[in-house]
């Protein structure tokens, strides 16, 4: 509930700081004295837009706060949701600065105004006659039906479930585009796969081939060369092999002498044994090399056919070659498997179907109970706030699509006179009968649900008489269970709120400002007297409302 509400530098408004309570609370004023303001106040602390235009003094910033109790109200996913942190008192703050710049507060922490107007629908419902309009809106109309149906948490798992076979949809026509496109490519993608494949390309392998090739394209020069090499190191007479020989031979007589002799012997015995194993290879590559024009035309052809390959495909290396065949290999299949694919997600689309025509089903099943019970309380109600020929045809038919309220399609029709004909709400109900259909509707959702607090803004215009005693009593039942605020021109309604409070003007500094404050017993005795037969009223008037406020008052007040 609201239970705090400060404005500072707003309209007529210097500084005003007022308490709320549970029940219903009355604010009465003269035309003008600025109940809008306190309205314009709240909306802009809930998220409405603003200008300049709203700063009283446009030197200074504007500071609107409003203290909510909501523990019991069950909000702690929802702020978790919003990325709020959530407090037993929650405070809204918004400021506008002279600059024309706007900041919003939730305890304390910087939120946007989206984040306030998604707030609003779970703290407060300001209705005027000009919201009458939400009568005709089918989700409106599904969540009153709804409301004695018990199905929240019907519809919510139902909505929960919608998402996901919405998800799985799109995920299957996205998948079916992209099928498509790929079946488009699949025989070119198919084919150059396939060549690849057969390539069987290896990574490293070009390297290898060119080295191969390059020894065979030069074996006559690569054998003289190994020839004489051969020659140079082991000729009898002047080969390094003899030389290193008698190297050693020399050394060995001297190393006894020296550490020094002895690790200069051992140096190029080192060396005689590396030269006898380079003599080794030498002679094995000698041998072994053959001139084979086969081997070259074969290692020709596979070199030939990585270069066309890479060229064909623009790309420079073997490693590349293969990311395309990887990649190839995955469209292919794409193709190949996606009616499989494509079967595996629409069984899985069916057994979300399945589950959400059950819950429904629930849902349906729910709303048949409700509705006769729901049309009798508002033509009940109704009656009483002098309609009496008022009745309501509520049905709801099977759908064969899902709609965010399950499988129905709901039937929302009235008539206002007897043997009239039911029609749409917005077409056949006047504004006057839409407040108090509306006053009802509002009276039974308290009833099935937890309602924020909610404020009427003359909901109780064009009425008078023993109709608006029965619209007090309507207001009163409902306060008994939440806050209610109602703003009125009624004697009648003032007299049965457990508060009342009263917006006047004044004047400050040669200014005018608009102020709000808590009557006493008296001073609410005198409003009503006045709202009865003016200024001037009469003792016949005080004594009136004396008797209106009943045992409703007490001195506490």
């Amino acid at each position: 509930m609201l239970a705090h509400l400060s404005i500072q530098n707003y309209a007529l408004i210097n500084h005003l700081a007022i308490d709320f309570t549970k029940g219903l609370s009355i604010i009465t004023g003269e035309t003008g004295a600025g109940k809008s303001i306190l309205l314009g106040a709240l909306g802009l602390v809930l998220g409405n837009r603003a200008d300049l235009t709203v700063l009283k003094d446009t030197e200074k910033k504007c500071i609107i706060e409003a203290y909510f109790e909501i523990e019991g109200y069950k909000l702690q996913q929802y702020f978790e949701a919003l990325d709020v942190d959530y407090e037993d008192t929650t405070i809204l703050r918004r400021e506008i600065l002279p600059s024309g710049k706007s900041r919003a507060f939730v305890n304390d922490t910087p939120v946007t105004l989206a984040v306030l107007n998604s707030l609003k629908l779970k703290l407060l419902d300001i209705h005027s006659q000009h919201q009458t309009a939400q009568l005709s809106d089918i989700n409106f109309q599904f969540s009153i039906v709804d409301a004695l149906a018990k199905n929240t948490a019907k519809l919510a798992s139902f909505r929960r479930g919608l998402v996901k076979w919405n998800g799985l949809k799109k995920e299957l026509e996205t998948f079916k585009e992209e099928a498509a496109k790929s079946k488009e490519q699949y025989e070119y993608n198919f084919h150059v796969y396939n060549e690849l494949e057969e390539a069987d390309l290896q990574i490293g392998e070009q390297a290898i081939l060119e080295e191969k090739l390059d020894k065979l394209n030069n074996i006559e020069e690569i054998k003289l060369n190994l020839s004489e090499s051969l020659h140079l190191s082991i000729n009898e007479e002047i080969g390094i092999q003899t030389q290193l020989y008698a190297l050693e031979s020399r050394l060995l007589k001297i190393a006894t002498f020296s550490k020094e002799y002895q690790e200069l012997s051992e140096r190029i015995s080192s060396l005689k044994i590396e030269l006898n194993d380079i003599v080794v290879e030498l002679e094995s590559s000698n041998e072994s090399l053959e001139l084979d024009p086969n081997a070259i035309e074969q290692l020709n052809d596979r070199l030939q056919l990585i270069y066309r390959l890479q060229k064909k495909h623009s790309v420079s290396s073997i490693e590349e070659l293969l990311d395309l065949q990887k990649s190839l290999h995955t469209k292919v299949n794409q193709v190949e498997g996606a009616s499989d694919l494509m079967a595996k997600k629409e069984i899985e689309i069916q057994e979300v179907s399945q589950k959400l025509d059950e819950v429904a089903t629930l849902l349906t099943q729910g709303r048949n109970s409700a509705i006769p019970k729901l049309q009798k309380k508002l033509e009940s109600l109704l009656g009483d706030l002098g309609m009496p020929n008022a009745k309501f045809e509520i049905s709801v038919t099977p759908s064969t699509s899902y709609n965010a309220n399950g499988k129905d399609i709901l039937h929302f029709l009235f008539a206002a006179n007897k043997g009239g004909n039911f029609g749409e709400l917005k077409k056949v109900a006047s504004g006057g009968e839409l407040s108090r259909i509306m006053l009802s509707i509002k009276k039974i959702l308290s009833e099935n649900t937890k309602l924020p607090t909610v404020i009427f803004d003359e909901i109780d215009t064009g009425v008078s008489g023993e109709v608006s005693n029965k619209i007090a009593k309507i207001m009163r039942d409902m306060g008994k269970g939440m806050q209610v605020l109602t703003i009125t021109h009624l004697p009648q309604i003032a007299s049965q709120g457990e508060q009342h409070y009263k917006v006047f003007k004044g004047e400050q500094n040669g200014k005018t400002t608009s102020n709000l404050k808590l009557l006493n017993y008296e001073e609410r005795v005198a409003e009503i007297a006045e709202m009865l037969s003016g200024k001037d009223f009469s003792d016949s008037a005080r004594t009136h409302a004396k008797e209106l406020l009943g045992d409703t008052s007490s001195p506490n007040f």
